[in-house]
């Protein structure tokens, strides 16, 4: 028997909260898409903050800290669009998909989310429908209207400590099934001066490859995520660091990519 789940008809954000998801230079030429789903800590003022005290709220639990500013950067070094979401990921995980039990967290490293901890099904579907399926829409519409197939780039940052354990590692190169895109940036990365390593901080089994594996995957594209460590990107100095190493390095990736055979 169908199960119905009736979902509030209320939109969770307003129309000041609105769009849930943006594109940046939407005419960049780049054959590129970097991608950013966790480069928000907004809250839509209908969820009363989730419950989380302001260490929480301010913390890498609620966004990628510094992704955001890193990602704009590339795009413009690579002239290409940028996709992202302007939503906490707290709110809803757009890198994870509805039926993941971490995509609405009850609890993110040390940091209970009390607003979550009780979610119906009709509060899920309705964070489904308002975050992450604007967010869906938006990418697969870039993806499928741009002139050649673009290199597909997620862009995230992590912390140096997570639950107490020190990560040594400053450039993570993840990839899920397809590894073109990812082997190739592992060796542009060895002059970089990074401490650099493939699936690490996390790989695709801790469930982290979800837009690859959604968007970029099906449609035969080359693909890649990167993890930043976010000490490295906390300032504007840093973040312009970062992008002046990562840069020179994706572009060698893409034109060692022949666009043109991305769709194999």
């Amino acid at each position: 028997m169908l199960h119905m789940v009736e979902i509030n008809e209320s939109p969770l954000l307003s129309s000041a909260e609105t769009p849930a998801a943006r594109i940046l230079n939407g005419n960049g030429p780049a054959p590129a898409l970097p991608v950013c789903e966790h480069d928000s800590r907004f809250i839509p003022a209908a969820l009363n903050g989730l419950g989380l005290d302001t260490d929480a709220a301010c913390s890498h639990a609620a966004w990628d800290i510094g992704a955001l500013d890193l990602a704009q950067e590339l795009m413009r070094a690579l002239d290409a669009p940028l996709v992202f979401s302007q939503v906490s990921r707290l709110v809803y995980d757009c890198n994870r998909p509805p039926e993941a039990s971490d995509a609405i967290p009850p609890k993110s490293e040390i940091y209970p989310v009390p607003g979550n901890a009780t979610v119906t099904e009709s509060q899920k579907a309705q964070r489904v429908r308002d975050v992450y399926e604007p967010f869906c829409a938006l990418l697969s519409q870039t993806l499928d209207t741009r002139p050649a197939p673009p290199v597909v780039i997620t862009i995230h940052s992590f912390t140096p400590v997570y639950k107490g354990q020190t990560r040594e590692v400053e450039l993570g190169i993840l990839h899920d099934s397809d590894d073109r895109a990812a082997q190739i940036l592992l060796r542009e990365a060895q002059g970089s001066g990074l401490n650099s390593a493939l699936n690490e901080p996390y790989s695709a089994t801790d469930g982290v490859t979800h837009t690859l594996r959604e968007h970029a995957i099906p449609r035969g594209l080359a693909n890649v995520m990167i993890e930043v460590r976010n000490d490295l990107i906390g300032t504007p100095a840093g973040v312009s660091r970062l992008a002046g190493l990562l840069a020179p390095m994706l572009q060698n990736m893409i034109n060692e990519l022949d666009p043109r055979e991305a769709r194999s």
